[in-house]
């Protein structure tokens, strides 16, 4: 089955893609993070995810940078915390735009990381997801990074990679006037 695999973040996604490469799996890497702040931070992870992708020779897709439509969709949410209804409506986002340009390019299914990290609520993701999924009339394949010797190799490849780790998700810090319209 092709698929693709929606990436937050080299950092998060390194273990999976490196075990889905190994086992050679079909599948690409879809780069949709609009809401990471600012740009130029935007453009380190995706860069690093470009990298990664090349060590393992993954296609990698990058879609455009719409921070201004997630600003609009997450507007009055600024102040609310991690695993909060902020982080559903931008799973939700993300993921309908990989839903998307899967069905529009013969992907087979979708699948993501953005459940890998400590600080998101797995559940949550997958709920959107499949959300998302049913939705789009593709399949929503659940991928593990954290267990099974997961999160050890994750951090073993950050290392070994030298991988630009961020210290915050994307949407934090951000204030409320940064969303007036300049995208970056």
């Amino acid at each position: 089955m092709r698929f693709l695999l929606l990436s937050c973040c080299a950092p998060c996604s390194c273990a999976v893609i490196e075990k889905l490469a190994q086992e050679k799996t079909d599948f690409a890497v879809i780069f949709y993070n609009p809401n990471i702040r600012p740009l130029t931070e935007y453009q380190k992870r995706c860069n690093e995810n470009k990298r990664l992708c090349e060590k393992y020779k993954i296609d990698f897709i990058e879609l455009e940078y719409d921070n201004e439509r997630w600003c609009a969709l997450t507007k009055g949410m600024e102040n609310l915390p991690e695993r909060s209804e902020r982080c559903s409506i931008c799973f939700g986002m993300r993921l309908r735009q990989a839903f998307e340009y899967a069905k529009a390019n013969g992907y087979e299914a979708v699948a993501s990381v953005l459940g890998v990290s400590r600080y998101k609520d797995l559940n949550q993701v997958n709920r959107v997801a499949h959300a998302e999924a049913a939705r789009a009339g593709l399949p929503y394949l659940e991928i593990e990074g954290r267990k099974g010797g997961m999160q050890e190799r994750r951090q073993q490849l950050i290392k070994e990679l030298n991988l630009y780790n961020q210290t915050y998700c994307g949407c934090k810090p951000r204030e409320e006037a940064e969303c007036s319209g300049k995208n970056g």
